[in-house]
């Protein structure tokens, strides 16, 4: 493999593992992001990976890549690959990114992690072994600009120190007691539930807002025990919902919730910031909106998203024309390509995604008592 810093366009080689909907949505980000950054490297989409052949070689064709395979070990060792896109199912998550960093190359992983907390410690110690090659964790959310803006805020301190935060991560995707047991349902392959799935996202916000956690006391629910199945009622193993008291290492305080079965609720990623000197909240079902109160205002004034807050500008030059998901994973990919070309920080790298792993696996072994975190 070439050096990056030897070649004249410094262009990056793709391998992508997976092609469903987080598949699609690194392949859109690998397009789109030369379009919308100026100057960003052309990344060259080499080799795609799918269980089925045939499935690989469509997805290959329909998402712009050179070649397909069925085989993740040699798409991973490709001479032609620099980076490696995982966003298969989470039980995959630790071999395909163990092989791709001792094949030399960068990883773009989406969460959460791993199956279980061992598995992320091992994917971190290995990480630290290949000091050169660049991970990052896919909490595309970190990087709305509505989000950016209140992590300025809060850390300007606009509204004064923070002194408590509270947070919900609902869906409804898992409401529906008839819908067919999967893979998502176990521990083997699924790993945790709606911690895993949903809460991981919350806990992003709230380290990026608040700091580290240093306590959390929590208990989880499986709302619907059984799913059916072509061999019958499966079991459910993992949880539907959690609740969760937090201390910080500031020593402010917070509340968290998530639910996968929350019935009418659609990415209901919720929070809200209580400081000294106002108050500020977000709901990305409006993610295009971030709400503040200052000491002395009468209530909240409505902050919407435009060309003044960063990254926005990049994709469209009008205020309120409404930034969304896949814009959010394009920034995700700028940022990667940035830290592998120039070596500018970012993250969640897999040392700082393995605070988020300790938070909610800790809460799905809480069960009412406290666990220290040491944050």
């Amino acid at each position: 493999m070439t050096s990056i810093a030897n070649r004249p366009d410094r262009s990056l080689g793709v391998a992508l593992l997976g092609t469903g909907f987080m598949g699609k949505c690194h392949a859109l980000a690998w397009h789109t992001l030369s379009t919308v950054f100026s100057g960003a490297a052309h990344p060259r989409l080499e080799v795609l990976f799918d269980p089925d052949p045939s499935c690989a070689a469509a997805c290959a064709a329909n998402f712009g890549f050179a070649r397909s395979t069925d085989d993740w070990a040699a798409a991973c060792s490709d001479p032609t690959v620099d980076v490696v896109s995982i966003t298969v199912p989470n039980g995959m998550h630790r071999p395909m990114a163990e092989v791709a960093l001792k094949a030399g190359k960068h990883v773009w992983l989406e969460k959460p992690m791993a199956l279980t907390l061992d598995d992320a410690e091992a994917m971190t110690a290995l990480a630290a072994d290949y000091p050169n090659q660049v991970t990052i964790l896919g909490y595309n959310y970190l990087r709305s600009p509505a989000f950016q803006e209140a992590v300025r805020i809060v850390k300007s301190g606009e509204i004064g120190p923070p002194h408590a935060m509270r947070g919900v991560y609902d869906e409804d995707y898992a409401g529906d007691p008839s819908k067919p047991w999967s893979w998502r349902d176990t521990k083997e392959k699924g790993g945790l539930g709606a911690l895993g799935d949903l809460g991981c996202h919350l806990i992003s916000h709230m380290v990026a807002l608040m700091g580290d956690i240093s306590e959390i006391t929590a208990m989880t629910q499986t709302s619907i025990a059984t799913r059916p199945s072509p061999e019958g009622p499966q079991l459910v193993e993992n949880e539907d919902s959690a609740l969760a008291l937090i201390r910080f290492a500031s020593g402010a305080q917070g509340s968290f919730a998530t639910s996968r079965v929350a019935l009418g609720r659609n990415c209901r990623l919720q929070w809200e910031i209580h400081g000294s000197e106002g108050s500020i909240w977000f709901d990305q079902e409006n993610m295009n909106e971030l709400w503040v109160h200052r000491r002395g205002d009468a209530g909240f004034t409505r902050h919407l998203t435009g060309p003044q807050q960063p990254d926005y500008a990049a994709f469209c030059p009008g205020p309120g024309h409404n930034f969304g998901f896949n814009e959010q994973k394009t920034i995700e990919a700028r940022d990667f390509v940035r830290a592998i070309l120039d070596g500018t920080p970012c993250g969640p790298t897999f040392a700082e995604g393995l605070k988020i792993e300790r938070v909610i696996h800790a809460m799905a072994r809480s069960q009412g008592r406290p666990i220290p975190l040491g944050g």
